[in-house]
Order: structure tokens, then C-alpha cells, then sequence
């Protein structure tokens, strides 16, 4: 059973689309269950993010936790956009059926995928943030 804000987010997700120029962006997904998500940010030059958005590829929880990720990071600096853990987005939406924690994970790793492109697009490193893995199983596969 899915709370009142996950099924708030799936059926209003906030920040959905793209952003023209993004300072970061990051695709993760994962062939196991067909999740994909793809995270936009927009970083002024104090390193705090003025926009995010996002598109995503899955069911109904992929959906909802790409929204409550971007309502999560805005306004954040990029530091406090890397501690922004599936547990909190988890949190945030009153919880998810065990088998949906996955996609929680998802929103985690697409943040930082969008923070490590927009570490690497400026040449900064930002300190705890890791280069993403890729899904092995989805380069096997596809």
C-alpha cells in the first residue's frame, strides 16, 4: 500500500522535464526492474542548485521518488544535495513498500550522477562524492 504523499508525487510530480544547458545531468537505471531515471541541474556559482528536474522511465514509486529527490535537492548547495540519502526521500514520502525501496535507491544515485557530470563539467571535486558505476547488467544485456 502506497502512502498519501507517494501517490501525491506520482500523480502531481513536481520538477518534471529538462533543463536547456544543464550545469549537471545523470542517467541511472536498472535492468531488473526497467527504472530509469534521468536527474537536470541547474548550479549558480555559489554551488547551490536554482533548479532540478527530472525524467523517469518506471512505475508509479520510480515516479514519486525522482519528484521528492528534486523537491529535496533545490535550493540545496551541492554539498547538501550529496546528503540527500534513499532513506530521506523514503522518509519524505511516509515510507515504501519493501519491494519499491529500490527506486528510492534510484533517486539517490541519479543525484549523484547529475553532482558528479556537474563536478566534472567544472573541474571541481566535490569532497564524499563518488564516480557513478554503471549497471553492469544493463551494458551485458543491452
Amino acid at each position: 500500500m502506497y502512502s498519501e504523499k507517494v501517490m501525491d508525487h506520482f500523480n502531481n510530480p513536481r520538477n518534471m522535464g529538462e533543463i536547456e544547458n544543464p550545469s549537471g545531468v545523470g542517467t541511472v537505471g536498472n535492468a531488473k526492474c526497467g527504472d530509469i531515471m534521468r536527474m537536470y541541474l541547474d548550479v549558480d556559482e555559489a554551488g547551490v542548485i536554482q533548479d532540478v528536474k527530472f525524467k523517469t522511465f518506471g512505475c508509479g514509486a520510480a515516479v514519486a521518488t525522482s519528484s521528492m529527490a528534486t523537491e529535496l535537492v533545490k535550493g540545496k548547495t551541492v554539498t547538501e544535495a550529496l546528503q540527500v540519502t534513499n532513506k530521506a526521500v523514503m522518509e519524505a514520502l511516509d515510507g515504501l513498500p519493501p519491494v519499491k525501496v529500490h527506486c528510492s535507491l534510484l533517486a539517490e544515485e541519479a543525484i549523484h550522477a547529475a553532482l558528479w557530470d556537474y563536478a566534472q563539467k567544472k573541474g571541481i571535486v566535490i569532497e564524499g562524492l563518488e564516480e557513478p558505476v554503471e549497471d553492469i547488467e544493463e551494458k551485458i544485456e543491452g
